[in-house]
């Protein structure tokens, strides 16, 4: 078995993206394997050898010996194990390191939950399942998302900080930019109306360019016209 790490991704899923971004960013030698979700690979035998849960992103590393899931784990142990990672992507320092995970933990039933929720209603069901929008419960999903994206304009970022954490980018940036663009394809501009956090996703997309523009192809060529969209780099993934 190859002793290079192995990516398991697809660039559909928020946290993929942001793992791909830092991989690449980071230099660290991986070998890229594709997990088309839409074609049903992460529910194969052959899938759940590697992965328990049946998701992704997921690695394997050390020749096999470790298999490991779910991204914020995934990106504090490279983090870890691979000098070569900056020190601002997950801080040695103790309280800036503090900040980064108290993130990524309010992420998982803010950003995350919110964002994933409302594009998998308005947009990924109806398309998979043929399920109908209700728009009241649209507007209820909404509503929660924009209350989400309102706490990370004023007090994340309304501090005068350039990042979420500091004046550094970190892995808690990737993550949130990534989730955050998740509704885009749904059509919904969660940038409209909140200057800081239309700031910061620029300064996150010029700091991880050309990576950022490579893992949001897709969801800026199905985000319909009516939400803005940056010109993108040559993408050559």
């Amino acid at each position: 078995m190859s002793k290079i790490l192995r990516y398991y991704y697809d660039l559909m899923s928020q946290p993929s993206r942001a793992l791909y971004i830092f991989l690449e960013k980071t230099k660290i030698p991986y070998e890229r394997c594709l997990v088309n979700l839409g074609k049903g690979e992460h529910q194969t035998d052959e899938f759940k050898a590697v992965n328990r849960f049946q998701k992704v992103p997921c690695i394997v590393d050390k020749g096999g010996d470790l298999k490991l899931a779910e991204s914020v784990a995934i990106l504090r142990y490279l983090a870890r194990e691979y000098p070569a990672v900056a020190d601002h992507w997950y801080p040695k320092d103790s309280r800036l390191r503090a900040r980064v995970d108290e993130y990524m933990s309010w992420q998982q039933h803010n950003t995350r939950a919110t964002c994933a929720i409302y594009f998998q209603y308005v947009w990924l069901r109806p398309r998979m399942m043929g399920t109908k929008v209700n728009p009241e419960r649209e507007e209820q999903l909404r509503g929660q998302m924009e209350t989400c994206l309102d706490f990370i304009e004023q007090d994340y970022l309304g501090k005068g900080e350039k990042f979420l954490v500091g004046d550094q980018i970190s892995v808690a940036d990737l993550l949130a930019a990534c989730e955050i663009e998740q509704p885009k394809m749904a059509g919904f501009d969660p940038c409209a109306g909140r200057p800081n956090l239309t700031a910061w996703m620029a300064r996150v997309r010029e700091e991880t360019n050309p990576y950022y523009d490579q893992a949001h192809k897709l969801v800026y060529k199905i985000a319909p016209a009516s939400v803005p969209k940056p010109k993108l780099w040559c993408c050559f993934y």
